[in-house]
């Protein structure tokens, strides 16, 4: 009787079991500030042969937006919700600051580990809380951690505020090395240790570079830049970020070869994308498109993005379909088997666009797509949104009404993005209908953000003194480690 009993649990069982094994292991790669015209496969003046591979080797997604800057996508790529409903999207998280990815948003990691990726890493830059245990990554649903809390760190000396930021889970770290290469050498370990585990994983690499401070090795500007004695300091900067691209894409190339020596790599998600444009202090890095990072227009939201699953992803596509950072959320949990909708306690911004990827169906339908910043404050906040081939910009004090689009404090553009991709001719005259109906979108858009939300970029800088190694505490506390000078 019991030898029957243990056969019918095996029969129940081995459905589930050959679920698990169909799902994917997916690696999320994140770049930090890498402009549109800064990949191999828009510009061959910069060397990205691994990243253009993915392109090439799957779906290359023409229409890709973040928000403007980087804490901002990151917490929406977490959650697959725009991140103004939880205040993370006027300003990025400075050293300074006391606030993080709340603990009641429901994460990606999270969700993933409720559905057999026992297995969950990140490793690079985290930059969704630093002040306190519950927003460190080992709190938010990953199951190891290797790198660092804030954004800008030293390469080289792995500091911020002249602070060591290197950490293994809760723990500093006295690693040494140049951070891409370290990150690089670190999530590819993890990934071929990964191939003897039963369970798919996850694998997110949010590497810190190109963001400043410029610096790479020296043989890596001797590779991929041309630095001359005559040359300005933008000059300079620009040869030098063209050496932390090509050190990132080595790393990359690292990571892919771990991929394919585990022998796993046609059932294995690779998906690309850069955190927000390039910098608007170096020349051409969003050419052709208008603007750079901290602005709405395309060159500060639109960015490189590709994805890979060779099992899945015919080779050598291109999707026009907007989308985006909320998108990789409800679209990973889909393909792992489950609907990310049914999981979060809150509504989510973001589509599965899982038939979009496999070529099963075409993503066709209009999609209002927001983006915001507010990082000067509320004199200065930055709001777009595209609809229907047309796009509404409008900068200046908070939009509370759409009667205040009228109002000459405020810059206003209107462009019909459809045909006018670049966003060069301003046709806000000719549609008052249109501006008004994007302005209701935004009006109604700017009221998600709750009254509790990551203050603009400088407050709290004065005086700012940081814990010895970014210590935080492990215990969960409403104690803050570090403190400001009296």
């Amino acid at each position: 009787m019991k030898s029957i009993l243990t056969l019918l649990s095996l029969l129940v069982l081995v459905p589930q079991a050959r679920v698990a094994a169909q799902q994917p292991n997916i690696v999320v790669l994140l770049a930090d500030d890498l402009g549109w015209n800064a990949v191999g496969y828009h510009n061959d003046e910069f060397q990205t042969a691994n990243i253009d591979s993915i392109a090439s080797n799957g779906l290359e997604l023409d229409r890709f937006y973040v928000a403007p800057m980087c804490s901002p996508t990151r917490a929406g790529f977490m959650t697959g919700r725009y991140p103004i409903r939880f205040g993370l999207a006027r300003a990025v998280i400075p050293p300074q600051r006391d606030f993080g990815l709340p603990p009641s948003e429901t994460t990606i990691g999270e969700m993933l580990g409720q559905f057999g990726y026992e297995h969950r890493a990140v490793f690079g830059k985290w930059h969704l809380g630093h002040r306190r245990a519950k927003w460190h990554p080992l709190a938010q649903g990953f199951t190891h951690f290797h790198g660092h809390y804030n954004g800008a760190i030293d390469y080289f000396e792995l500091t911020r505020e002249e602070t060591r930021d290197w950490h293994v889970g809760y723990e500093p770290s006295d690693e040494q090395g140049y951070a891409t290469d370290l990150i690089a050498d670190a999530a590819a370990d993890w990934i071929t240790r990964q191939a003897k585990a039963d369970s798919p994983y996850f694998c997110y690499v949010p590497f810190n570079a190109p963001h400043s401070p410029f610096q790479a090795p020296d043989e890596a500007i001797a590779k991929y830049g041309s630095l001359s004695g005559d040359a300005s300091k933008s000059e300079e900067y620009r040869e030098i970020y063209k050496a932390m691209i090509g050190r990132m894409d080595e790393g990359i190339g690292q990571i892919l070869d771990a991929i394919e020596s585990s022998g796993e790599a046609d059932n294995t998600i690779v998906w690309f994308f850069s955190d927000n444009g390039g910098v608007s202090n170096l020349k051409n890095l969003n050419t052709p498109l208008r603007g750079a990072k901290l602005t709405v227009y395309d060159g500060g939201i639109r960015v490189p993005a590709c994805v890979r699953w060779p099992a899945k992803i015919q080779p050598g596509r291109k999707s026009e379909f907007i989308c985006g950072y909320i998108d990789l959320l409800p679209t990973l949990v889909s393909i792992a088997g489950h609907n990310a909708s049914t999981m979060s306690a809150q509504p989510l911004d973001g589509i599965d666009l899982t038939d979009l990827l496999t070529g099963e169906a075409d993503k066709t339908s209009d999609r209002a797509w927001y983006s915001y910043h507010g990082q000067g404050g509320e004199e200065a906040e930055h709001l777009a949104v595209i609809e229907s081939g047309w796009k509404l910009k409008v900068n200046g004090p908070r939009l509370t009404s759409v009667d205040q689009l009228t109002d000459d404090s405020r810059q206003i553009e209107l462009f019909q993005i459809s045909t006018d991709p670049l966003e060069e001719n301003d046709v806000k005259d000719h549609h008052p209908e249109m501006v008004r109906k994007l302005g209701e979108l935004l009006v109604q858009h700017r009221t998600l953000q709750p009254k509790r939300s990551v203050p603009r970029y400088r407050v709290g800088k004065a005086g700012f003194v940081p814990p010895k190694n970014w210590k935080l505490d492990p215990e969960y506390p409403n104690k803050l480690v570090g403190s400001s000078k009296k």
